[in-house]
């Protein structure tokens, strides 16, 4: 058994919208296929990721760097002891062949896109959903019942106002979604306060809906917006300041008596170490929002969890970045606390697939083979380009 070929190419995001700091207008995903030369019902076994959401397409690095390492490699030097299915590790190791320590960013999503494509692949060998395979190689039940489920939006847009959001978020309550995520930091405090009590209309309390300022501020605004938003009770204040700012996060962190968020833009497991030291994380109370797809992938991202818990943390308290159908299987197969939804933005990667049960505050994945990427209606003609 081995990887025939791989293939990838950039895949722009549908839609204008901006946070504090970014417009996705120009933000394109890196999309990779392995084709294998296991032949089922007439074509080969083939395992498809992404890179997640919010960065840009790493095509060259995979192109010129590691595709050639994997498909250099000897066939049995990427198979798990058995031979019947592919090792993550290994062909992890083996694509980062040669890279320095160091020089996350990148990097750490190009190789997330590999790394989670041999689950995607190993899940359909097996033929079950990629969340079992995922709890049985980490001695996990699986949270088969559905994991807990916000629907993350409230960007910015050219034409904004507060009946937007409302009507936004109402949206996504009709589509089974009973709590929210929203943007702050990209107007006056002022305008965001009544943005907030314009979603609040809608989540009805304000442990139904988080805000994220997307790293965009300094130590005084932050603790301003902490001291206006105090009264919300919200669900939890996300990604503070810079996020490598730890001295910042714990600051705020001693001052903001509610829940913070952060992790997602850190991509090793070094970073999330000085995280749990240095910023002020408080077990039982906050989250850690770190995504396998920028993060070397799920090897990487298992052994994140496992250094939380070695320092006190709960895994209930991870909830990863991405509002996509591959951390969906993450969050259920590894038992994590939860994850969030791009139901209405970032398409064709966001949100998940039509038979995902979404209700009573959690959401259940489909029993399609691997990630089920191929039951999203936009996603599958993308798919065919890497397939032909």
């Amino acid at each position: 058994m081995r990887i025939t070929a791989v293939r990838e190419m950039s895949v722009p995001l549908e839609g204008n919208v901006a946070n504090a700091l970014v417009s996705f207008a120009e933000h394109d995903v890196s999309l990779v296929a392995l084709h294998t030369d296991v032949i089922r019902n007439g074509k080969p076994v083939t395992g498809y990721a992404f890179d997640s959401i919010g960065r840009f397409a790493q095509g060259g690095i995979l192109r010129d760097r590691m595709i050639p390492r994997l498909l250099a490699a000897p066939p049995d030097s990427l198979l798990d002891a058995s031979g019947e299915c592919f090792d993550p590790q290994k062909v992890l190791q083996t694509i980062l062949r040669n890279e320095k320590p160091g020089g996350h960013g990148d990097r750490a999503a190009a190789a997330g896109a590999i790394e989670l494509a041999v689950w995607d692949l190993n899940a359909k060998l097996f033929d079950e959903p990629a969340h079992v395979t995922i709890a049985r190689r980490y001695g996990r039940r699986g949270k088969t019942e559905g994991v807990d489920v916000y629907a993350a939006g409230g960007y910015y847009y050219a034409e904004d106002s507060t009946q937007r959001i409302a009507d936004e978020f109402n949206a996504y309550r009709e589509q089974g979604f009973d709590a929210f995520k929203m943007k702050i930091g990209g107007a006056s405090l002022e305008q965001d306060l009544a943005r907030i009590e314009a979603a609040l209309g809608v989540a009805g309390e304000g442990q139904r809906l988080a805000v994220d300022a997307n790293g965009r501020f300094d130590l005084d605004t932050a603790l301003a917006y902490a001291q206006a938003i105090a009264p919300y009770d919200l669900r939890w204040y996300e990604e503070i300041g810079d996020p490598l700012d730890f001295d910042l996060n714990r600051q705020v962190a001693e001052a903001y008596t509610g829940r913070i968020a952060t992790g997602e833009n850190l991509f090793s497991l070094p970073d999330v170490k000085n995280l749990t030291r240095f910023g002020g994380m408080r077990a039982g109370l906050d989250v850690f929002q770190m995504d396998a797809g920028l993060a070397y992938g799920l090897t990487e991202y298992a052994r994140m969890i496992e250094l939380i818990e070695s320092h006190g943390f709960d895994r209930a308290q991870a909830y990863p970045h991405g509002g996509h159908l591959i951390n969906l299987h993450i969050a259920v197969g590894l038992e994590l606390g939860g994850c969030e939804a791009y139901p209405g933005v970032f398409q064709p990667f966001g949100g998940y697939a039509t038979g995902c049960g979404v209700g009573g505050g959690l959401v259940r994945p489909t029993s399609a083979a691997g990630f089920g990427l191929e039951e999203k209606d936009g996603l599958r003609p993308w798919l065919a380009r890497l397939a032909a």
